[in-house]
């Protein structure tokens, strides 16, 4: 922590709007991936925007997630343009749904539903924090706000493969834009903005995906079925 804060803390003023990429971003998203990586468990909520209609894909949801993999929540799915939201349970990697109307969970394979196993969202190898170190051409472009806290934005460029296997991806091949936010007095990931053909390949959308009480005690059981 006391590393990310020090680089966060010379970052800064500094700002490279310039696209030049830049080291010390490089760095610090390294850092911030540590703080990620350290915390048993976090909150999640993740919106989008620019959706286009038909198909089924995973278009925003919240809930928590905790180490080695569980995950409990409720995510919002696109049906053919009708948006409907499935209550999901992951635990060590197996994931369980309750869809509307239906009283009880059953195991089921998520990808049905257009996305993976939510119960990554905090492996340090295919979760959210593996799209810092997996990012290329990162740049400081200076500090903002969200909510009452000071943020160290970071642009950067993140392989398609990368996206599509933590959300989804249309063109694999293609490349995202991202920005990632960093709390400048804790170091912790706040927001990740996300911006690339994740429905179509024609067309760009974004994710929005939001971190926070990193740490917070959380119970998640397999659920009953039947």
């Amino acid at each position: 922590m006391t590393v990310v804060v020090s680089l966060l803390a010379g970052c800064s003023g500094e700002d490279s709007s310039s696209g030049a990429p830049d080291s010390g971003a490089k760095e610090l998203l390294a850092s911030v991936k540590k703080v990620v990586d350290a915390a048993d468990s976090a909150r999640f909520t993740i919106t989008s925007a620019d959706v286009p209609e038909g198909g089924t894909a995973l278009v925003g949801g919240k809930g928590s997630a905790a180490r080695p993999g569980q995950f409990e929540g409720s995510l919002d799915v696109s049906f053919g343009g009708t948006t409907a939201t499935v209550e999901v349970i992951s635990t060590d990697g197996t994931v369980y749904a309750k869809l509307p109307f239906s009283s009880a969970y059953a195991e089921t394979d998520p990808a049905q539903f257009g996305f993976g196993d939510p119960g990554l969202f905090m492996d340090p190898d295919e979760g959210v924090s593996n799209l810092l170190v997996e990012a290329t051409g990162s740049r400081l472009t200076g500090t903002s706000r969200i909510g009452s806290e000071v943020v160290q934005d970071v642009e950067a460029s993140i392989p398609g493969t990368v996206v599509r296997d933590l959300l989804v991806s249309a063109d694999p091949k293609m490349p995202v834009d991202a920005t990632f936010s960093i709390v400048t007095e804790s170091g912790e990931l706040r927001r990740a903005v996300v911006t690339g053909p994740f429905f179509d390949k024609d067309v760009e959308s974004t994710f929005t995906i939001v971190l926070d009480r990193y740490g917070e005690e959380v119970d998640i059981r397999a659920p009953s079925t039947g």
